[in-house]
């Protein structure tokens, strides 16, 4: 039976090695914490008291606790204080030369059966492990920041690791209290492998000038239900942290066009445009605030100038409840096979752009007007004209959809409506991260919601939205713009064929 988990040493006292001390001590594990500089050990434990007088202050925790838990915590001078402990997280420099180093002398302190940890987010636990003399006991275990708020931690079983290692590291994290999730060495792991989808998606729609940053962000927040949209996240991380791992990821997947990064963000690196830590990046921030550009919007009338629809949808959901919006508007739907010469041509598109839908349909793309259905459009509307639609369609369909408290953009057009892009790419890598096995079904959907903060997990929100429409976005982008990021996942397509849940085992 392998010995319980009690002595845990950690070597770095930065943000994330005084974080993880924090869940262990609370958890009442003795915790060693050693960094190369002494002083910033006991900088670490100031901050470690500081942060319990606060919990005690917030009637998060008493006084006892606070005392309880300190108890736990050791700082210490050398490394060699670490022989007697039964696990070592390393939470050092992210340079995979530092971190065989630390191993390597690890391993002429500690006893063969301390586990050694690594807390990388983004280097090969294999490669950590390549010239240990028992790369066995070699694993990865990634916190997020700030560790007692990111209630997930990526155990990543490297090549050699030994599978009791990861199922004691399993039991370790629950009981401080986070939720494990089991993960192969691969770039990126889970959490950084699937959150690939969101930013570079975004970036694709911005390079392509279909809207402005303000609206991807405002429709992204208001269709799908993101806490933060694309670039107000990449702001808040900061290029100069976001763009090197996009490369990263691209490179080490030999140049998967799925994770193909963005020229933008390499100027804007260069240019020294790296988000809130610079005062600007796709935003301005003075004091910090972000500044919101202020367009004046068309004042329209108050009654469309027409009350003739033509409607044309692909799934029987989106047709009901289109129809009962309009019939609530008054407006007429027209049950003819064509639409007749003057009436407004609505199509409720998946992965098209209005000029595809229009030639599909074989109707006139100057009465055209697309609008996006994927999550319906109680929240927030999104509307398409192809590139000829006559004004005053444009105009009527406006007056239609707005109503107050309820957003209406306009876009240009885009080969999939920007909320249909980004969601089809997001469910889409989560299923090839299934396909390959990467970790289970559950640990996907559980890593992404814990830590990215998405509504739902990636694959389990393709059943929520509906799998056949993100099947057909994807599709339909495959075949217009020929670009292999686009193609569905095996793991998609069968499950969609069979009628099956994507969560399906």
């Amino acid at each position: 039976m392998d010995k319980e988990i009690q002595k845990i040493g950690i070597i770095g006292a930065g943000i994330m090695g005084t974080g993880i001390a924090q869940i262990a001590i609370q958890s009442q594990h003795d915790v060693y914490l050693y960094d190369t500089q002494y002083v910033a050990v006991q900088n670490a434990q100031s901050r470690l008291h500081d942060t319990f007088n606060r919990l005690v202050s917030k009637q998060k925790i008493t006084e006892i606790q606070m005392n309880d838990a300190l108890a736990y915590l050791h700082i210490v001078e050398n490394i060699e204080e670490l022989q007697q402990c039964d696990l070592v997280i390393e939470a050092i420099v992210e340079k995979l030369e530092s971190k065989q180093a630390v191993m390597r002398q690890l391993e002429s302190i500690v006893s063969e059966s301390t586990i050694l940890a690594s807390n990388t987010s983004s280097l090969s636990i294999t490669a950590i492990a390549a010239e240990c003399k028992h790369p066995e006991r070699i694993v990865g275990y990634h916190f997020f920041n700030p560790v007692p708020l990111m209630k997930v931690v990526e155990v990543i079983q490297g090549l050699r690791t030994e599978s009791n290692i990861i199922d004691r590291l399993i039991t370790l994290t629950q009981k401080m209290g986070h939720r494990p999730v089991r993960t192969k060495d691969t770039p990126g792991f889970i959490i950084n492998h699937a959150g690939r989808a969101y930013g570079t998606e975004a970036l694709k729609i911005l390079s392509e000038n279909v809207t402005t940053i303000e609206e991807i962000d405002d429709i992204l927040k208001g269709t799908l239900g993101f806490k933060m949209g694309p670039f107000e996240l990449l702001d808040l991380t900061g290029l100069d942290v976001s763009h090197p791992v996009m490369e990263s990821i691209y490179y080490q997947y030999y140049q998967e066009p799925r994770y193909r990064p963005n020229v933008l963000t390499q100027q804007m690196l260069v240019g020294k445009k790296l988000g809130k830590k610079t005062s600007e990046g796709f935003y301005r921030y003075i004091d910090q605030q972000k500044q919101i550009s202020t367009v004046e919007s068309k004042i329209l009338t108050d009654s469309p100038p027409m009350t003739q629809v033509w409607l044309s949808t692909h799934f029987d959901e989106d047709k009901q409840q289109l129809e009962k919006y309009l019939s609530s508007k008054n407006i007429t739907v027209e049950k003819n096979h064509k639409p007749s010469s003057d009436a407004l041509i609505l199509i409720a598109s998946y992965g098209e752009d209005a000029t595809h839908s229009a030639i599909r349909l074989n109707v006139n793309p100057e009465h055209v007007v697309c609008i996006d259905m994927l999550s319906g459009f109680q929240q927030c509307r999104t509307l398409m004209p192809s590139l000829i639609t006559q004004q005053q369609y444009i105009d009527a369909v406006q007056i239609i959809f707005t109503e107050p408290d309820v957003k209406t953009h306009v876009i240009e057009e885009s080969v999939g409506f920007i909320a249909q892009r980004v969601l089809a790419m997001v469910v889409n890598l989560a299923c090839d991260i299934a396909q390959q096995k990467i970790a289970t079904v559950d640990d996907i959907n559980a890593a992404v919601k814990l830590g990215l903060g998405y509504p739902y997990g990636p694959i389990e929100w393709g059943d929520v939205i509906g799998r056949e429409k993100i099947l057909l976005t994807l599709e339909h982008m495959l075949a217009i713009t020929g670009d292999p990021r686009y193609r569905p996942s095996p793991w998609l397509q069968r499950r969609c064929k069979l009628n099956l849940s994507l969560t399906h085992h």
